[in-house]
Parts: C-alpha cells; structure tokens; sequence
C-alpha cells in the first residue's frame, strides 16, 4: 500500500509582539521586586500602573483629535476659511458623554480631555456646591491641580481666578444635576 503523504497546515502563525528590550528590563527588576514588597506597596504600584495606563490613553486620544482637527482643516475650502468658520468663537466648551455613560469628554476649542463618570459626579458635585464664584472657581482649579493635571495641557488655564473656570462651572451646573 502506498503511504500517504502528509498534509501541510498552513495555519498562520501569530506575530510575535516586538518587546523594548528596556521594557524587558525593567519588568524582570519589577518581577524581582515584588516578592520583597508588602500588600501596601503592591497597591500602591497597581494604582499607579492603572493611572499611568490611563495617562497614556487620553494622550493617544487627544493625539487622536489633533490629527482628526488638523484633517478636517485641511480639507476645508478656502470659502469657509475666508467666512472665519475656522476660528474659535470665545470659550467654546462642551461635554458629551459615551453611550454607556461610563466617561466624558471635555471638549475646549479642538483640545479634549476625557473623564470617568466618577470624576464629572465630583466636578458636578464642585460646581454645585454653595460658595460665590470664585469659591467654586478655586476649587475646581484646585481638584484639577491635584487630581488631573492633565486638564492644563487641554484648558490653557492662568490660575485660579481664571474666567474659563467660571465657564466650566456654568456648564457642569447646566448640564448635571446632582440628586440627593
């Protein structure tokens, strides 16, 4: 009986992920390092791990919408430049949400920043708290300074009397309301 040959697979293999050597590295030392840190340690570097992952994210996000921004512009006609529609009218602020409401985008001007629903009930909860206005002005500026720096690179802000903020507040009250 003649044998028979046997069939090739030609399955595809998966592409093997090119790694920094860098990268390798540093996590062998973090590898190393773990079994001699103790729970508080461990969940402190977890949360920043998870903070910096976020980071990044919004980075590759507002990357994202400069690109976009920078696309649209250059398709635009020279008649609607000429008409001004590609310069910004004032403070041009704007919030909108995912459909699972899970997070939000603060849009200013062609810059955005994105928030989880957590953060906007705790800007909501800033903006409508009772205080005169530069109360409220100060303590938006001071939850951003503290908890998401980021926001400076998005809303050119000059400090904590700085009238965009006043904007900002106006708009949270506006558009969430807070239920007790």
């Amino acid at each position: 009986m003649p044998k028979k040959a046997a069939a090739k697979t030609t399955a595809a293999k998966p592409k093997k992920k090119t790694v920094d050597p860098r990268q390798e590295l540093l996590a062998k030392e973090l590898k190393s390092l773990i079994p001699r840190l103790d729970s508080e340690g461990l969940a402190f570097l977890v949360e920043q791990a998870r903070v910096h992952l976020y980071n990044m994210q919004v980075e590759e996000l507002n990357k994202a919408a400069i690109d976009a921004d920078e696309v649209s512009a250059r398709a635009e006609s020279p008649a609607k430049k000429a008409a001004g529609h590609n310069v910004p009218k004032g403070d041009n602020f704007s919030i909108s949400g995912t459909e699972s409401g899970s997070s939000f985008y603060l849009k200013y001007r062609n810059n955005d920043a994105m928030f989880s629903r957590d953060e906007m009930i705790r800007l909501a909860k800033i903006a409508n708290a009772p205080g005169s206005d530069m109360e409220i002005r100060e303590r938006l500026y001071n939850w951003f300074d503290r908890e998401r720096s980021d926001i400076f690179a998005v809303v050119p802000l000059s400090g904590r009397a700085d009238a965009r903020l006043r904007t900002l507040a106006e708009m949270i009250r506006k558009n969430f309301k807070l239920r007790k």
